[in-house]
C-alpha cells in the first residue's frame, strides 16, 4: 500500500506541501505559501481518513530537505518520561524536549539547531527537581545543557549567545549550596542558577532573554522575574503550568526563527521548518496547538509550519472556546483545486478573537471511483478477466461499504483479493472475508480488523475510562437506532447493570468529537461504520438473536405510544407508527407491515409513499435474502390484488433503500408495481403515476429513494 494513496497531488513537486515548506521533495525552491502570518493547518477527518498516513508521507517526502519533525501527541512515552520528576517535567515539556533533540542532531542543509532560549526556560523549571535539592537540580539542568549550543563543527554563530563555556558552570555554582540545610524549593537554588546563566551571557544573549522572558506575565521587563514566575507557574500546576508550557513552546520556536533570520541563516538555511502533530486532538496536542495559535493571535510571527490532525469537522471545540462555531475556519478541499488565499479572519489581537481565526482546515479527501477501482484491481490475485461481473460486484461492495474512506478501501480491497462473493450477495458478505495483516498474525475477518482499527484503536478522547470496555458493544446495539429517543431506549436497556451510564446525547457528542459524521435518519451517521456494526450485531448471538432482541425492544417501546402520535421535533420518522413498523419489518413482522400499508393506502397516496420509504429504510437480517424474488412475485402471497401488489412493492423499496446491493434491475419492478396500483380502483390511485417515474429514475441510477445525509453520496462513483 502506497503511503501516498489519494494524496499524490498534495505531495508532488508543485503540490500544497511543497509550497507550504517552500521546498519540493527533490529539494527545489518553491514560492512560499502564506506568511509571515502562517495559519496552523489541521487535517480534518474521522477514523480511517488517512490523517496519520498523510503526516508520515509528508515526513518521509520532505524531512531530507527541510527540518520536519513528526510527533505522536497520543503516545504515552512523554508522560512516562515526565514521571520521575513530576515537579520539573510534564508531557508537554518532554514532547518539546524531543523536538529540540531531533533538531539538535539534524544533518540537512544548514546543519543542526541550538536552543539557548528554550534551554534557559527548561533550566528554570528544573529547580523543581528533587524538591529543589541542589544535586537534583544540577542533574536535571545537565540533561538539557547540550541544547544551548550547537556541536562545535556545525556551529554558526553559536558563541554570540553565551560567553565562554556553559558546560559544568551550573553544577559548580550549585555545589556551593551542597551540605547546607535548605527548605524545599529554596530561593537560593533559583538565585544560584540565574547567576550561573546570566554570568555567561553575551550581550546579544542578554538582550534576547530580556526581550523574551521580560515579557512573561508579571515580569515587568525583568527577565529574572519572568524566569522565576515561569518556574513558579510550572510548579503550581493547572492553568499556571499550561501558561509556562506555552511560553516554553514560544521560546523553542523563537530559537528556530533566530536560526533562519540571521546572516548565517539567510546564507545556509532553506525552506521552512515543520512540526507535524499526529493525534493533535489529544489533550497534549490541543495544548500545543492552543499555545501557537494564541501566540500568533497576539502578533507573534515565526516561520514554523505547524500541521496537526483534527477529528471534528470544525477543527475541535477548543478553537471556538467550547462554544458552537460562529464562523467556520477557512478550509481547503483538495478536490476543488489549489489551496485558497488565507488571511486572519479578524484584524483584532484581542483575547476574544477565536483561535479558529488562525487555522486552515485541510479536508481529508475521499478516494475517487477511479482511485478505488485501481486499488482493488492492484490487490486482485485471481485471474478473472477485467470487466467481469464478479470484479464489478467487488468494486461496488468496496465502494459502498467504505464510502471512499481510504483506510476502509485499503482493508476491504486486500480482503477481497482472494474472496469470491456469493451469488446475489449483500455487500456485507464481504465483511466475512479473511484478512491477514503483516507480522504473521492469524487471519481474521476483515470486519473484525476494521472495528479494531476504526473503533477500539480510536476511542473518543473524552470517553470516561469506565466506559472503554463497553464502547464497541454500545455502538453495536446503537446501529439499529435512528434518533436520540430510539438510542436512549437501547442505552438504558444495555447499561441497566452498570453504575455509570452514558446518555444518547453524550454518545452523539462523543461520535461527533471522534469525527464520525451525523445523519438525520440514523443515529450512527456513517454508512460504512453502521454496516460494520449491524454485521457484528447479527453475529453476537446464534441466529441473530441479539439483532431481533434490539428490534423487538424498540418495536415494543413504540407500541406503547399513541398510534397516531406525531414524532417529536428532530425525530427520524414523521409518526410513531412508522417508527414502530420499521423495527417490526426487520424483526419478523413483514406480514403485519403489509396489512398496515394495504389498509392505509386509499385516500392518502403521497403521505403513504413517504411512510413506505421511512418504514423500508432498514437493514436486512442475515440469512437467505428473499426480497428480490418476493418483489418480482415469485413467492406466493395470499390475499387480494392490492395486498399482493403492496407486498411486492414493499420488498422492492426495501431492496433499494438498504443500499447494500445493486438496485438497477429493481427500477423496472418499481415502475411496474406502481403502475399496477395506478390502475386499481381506490381513492388517489392516479397520483402514484408521477411517483412511478421518479422512483424508476432514482433506482436506475442507484440513488436512494429517500435521501439522507449518509446515503446521499452512495450512488455510482465515477
Amino acid at each position: 500500500m502506497g503511503e501516498d494513496l489519494g494524496f499524490e497531488k498534495l505531495l508532488d513537486e508543485d503540490g500544497f506541501f511543497a509550497h507550504l515548506f517552500a521546498r519540493s521533495p527533490s529539494g527545489a525552491d518553491r514560492k512560499p505559501l502564506y506568511g509571515p502570518d502562517l495559519p496552523v493547518v489541521l487535517l480534518t477527518g474521522g477514523p480511517g481518513m488517512g490523517k496519520g498516513r498523510l503526516l508520515r508521507a509528508v515526513r518521509d517526502g520532505f524531512a531530507a530537505k527541510v527540518p520536519v519533525i513528526h510527533l505522536d501527541c497520543a503516545s504515552p512515552v512523554y508522560a512516562d518520561r515526565a514521571g520521575p520528576e513530576p515537579d520539573a517535567r510534564s508531557d508537554a515539556t518532554e514532547a518539546l524536549f524531543e523536538i529540540a533533540q531531533r533538531l539538535y542532531t539534524w544533518q540537512g542543509t544548514g546543519g543542526s539547531f541550538a536552543f539557548p532560549r528554550f534551554f534557559t526556560g527548561l533550566a528554570m523549571i528544573a529547580t523543581g527537581a528533587g524538591e529543589g535539592a541542589p544535586e537534583a537540580v544540577a542533574t536535571e539542568v545537565e540533561r538539557y545543557e547540550h541544547l544551548s549550543q550547537k556541536p562545535r563543527l556545525r556551529g554558526l554563530g553559536a558563541g554570540d549567545f553565551w560567553r565562554g563555556v556553559l558546560h559544568g558552570a551550573v553544577r559548580n555554582l550549585l555545589s556551593t549550596l551542597f551540605g547546607q540545610t535548605l527548605d524545599p524549593y529554596s530561593a537560593a537554588v533559583s538565585n544560584a542558577l540565574l547567576d550561573a546563566l546570566f554570568a555567561r551571557l553575551a550581550p546579544r544573549g542578554r538582550a534576547e532573554l530580556e526581550r523574551l522572558y521580560g515579557a512573561y506575565p508579571g515580569a515587568a521587563d525583568q527577565p529574572r522575574h519572568g524566569l522565576r514566575n515561569l518556574a513558579a507557574d510550572f510548579l503550581a500546576g493547572d492553568e499556571g503550568r499550561e501558561l509556562a508550557e506555552s511560553f516554553l513552546f514560544r521560546a523553542l520556536r523563537e530559537d528556530l526563527e533566530a536560526a533562519y533570520a540571521g546572516t548565517a541563516g539567510w546564507l545556509f538555511r532553506v525552506g521552512r521548518p515543520g512540526l507535524l502533530l499526529d493525534h493533535a486532538e489529544s489533550p497534549l496536542g490541543e495544548r500545543l496547538l492552543s499555545a501557537v495559535l494564541d501566540d500568533r493571535r497576539g502578533g507573534q510571527r515565526d516561520r514554523v509550519v505547524i500541521v496537526g490532525t483534527a477529528r471534528r469537522a470544525d477543527g475541535g471545540a477548543f478553537l471556538h472556546g467550547g462554544l458552537p462555531a460562529q464562523a467556520p475556519p477557512a478550509e481547503f478541499r483538495p478536490a476543488d483545486g489549489g489551496p485558497p488565499a488565507w488571511s486572519r479572519r479578524t484584524g483584532s489581537r484581542a483575547d476574544g478573537a477565536p483561535l479558529a481565526d488562525g487555522v486552515l482546515l485541510l479536508r481529508m479527501p475521499l478516494l475517487t471511483g477511479d482511485q478505488l477501482r485501481d486499488e482493488t484491481q492492484r490487490r486482485q490475485q485471481r485471474g478473472e478477466p477485467e470487466g467481469g461481473a464478479h470484479r464489478r460486484r467487488i468494486d461496488a461492495a468496496v465502494a459502498r461499504l467504505s464510502g471512499g474512506r481510504p483506510h476502509m478501501v485499503i482493508r476491504l480491497a486486500a480482503a477481497a483479493a482472494a474472496f469470491r462473493m456469493p451469488a446475489d450477495a449483500n455487500d456485507r458478505d464481504l465483511l466475512d472475508a479473511p484478512l491477514r495483516l503483516p507480522g504473521g498474525d492469524p487471519e481474521r475477518p476483515v470486519a473484525d480488523v476494521l472495528l479494531q482499527d476504526l473503533v477500539l484503536d480510536q476511542l473518543p478522547v473524552r470517553l470516561p475510562d469506565v466506559h472503554h470496555d463497553q464502547w464497541l458493544d454500545l455502538l453495536t446495539h446503537l446501529s439499529v437506532a435512528h434518533d436520540e429517543e430510539c438510542a436512549g431506549v437501547l442505552l438504558r436497556h444495555h447499561q441497566a447493570d452498570r453504575t455509570h451510564h452514558l446518555t444518547a446525547h453524550q454518545v452523539s457528542q462523543l461520535l461527533t468529537d471522534t469525527g464520525w459524521p451525523g445523519c438525520e435518519r440514523h443515529f450512527i451517521g456513517d454508512f460504512g461504520l453502521r454496516q460494520l456494526l449491524v454485521h457484528r450485531l447479527y453475529g453476537l448471538r446464534p441466529d441473530g438473536a441479539a439483532w431481533y432482541a434490539d428490534h423487538h425492544l424498540l418495536r415494543d417501546h413504540y407500541t406503547t405510544r399513541t398510534a397516531d402520535e406525531e414524532a417529536p421535533h428532530g425525530a427520524a420518522f414523521r409518526s410513531v407508527t412508522a417508527h414502530r413498523m420499521n423495527h417490526h419489518l426487520v424483526s419478523g413482522g413483514v406480514d403485519d407491515v403489509v396489512r398496515h400499508l394495504t389498509a392505509t393506502l386509499p385516500g392518502r397516496p403521497q403521505e403513504w409513499c413517504a411512510e413506505l420509504l421511512e418504514i423500508a429504510q432498514a437493514p436486512y437480517p442475515g440469512g437467505a435474502d428473499t426480497r428480490r424474488a418476493r418483489a418480482q412475485g415469485l413467492v406466493p402471497v395470499a390475499g387480494p390484488a392490492l395486498r399482493r401488489t403492496v407486498d411486492q412493492l414493499l420488498h422492492a423499496v426495501w431492496l433499494c433503500e438498504e443500499r447494500t446491493r445493486s438496485t438497477g434491475k429493481t427500477a423496472e419492478t418499481l415502475s411496474t408495481l406502481l403502475e399496477r396500483l395506478v390502475a386499481m380502483d381506490f381513492d388517489g390511485a392516479g397520483q402514484l403515476d408521477r411517483t412511478a417515474t421518479e422512483w424508476k429514475a432514482l433506482a436506475a441510477n442507484e440513488q436512494p429513494l429517500l435521501h439522507c445525509t449518509c446515503t446521499r453520496r452512495l450512488g455510482r462513483r465515477r
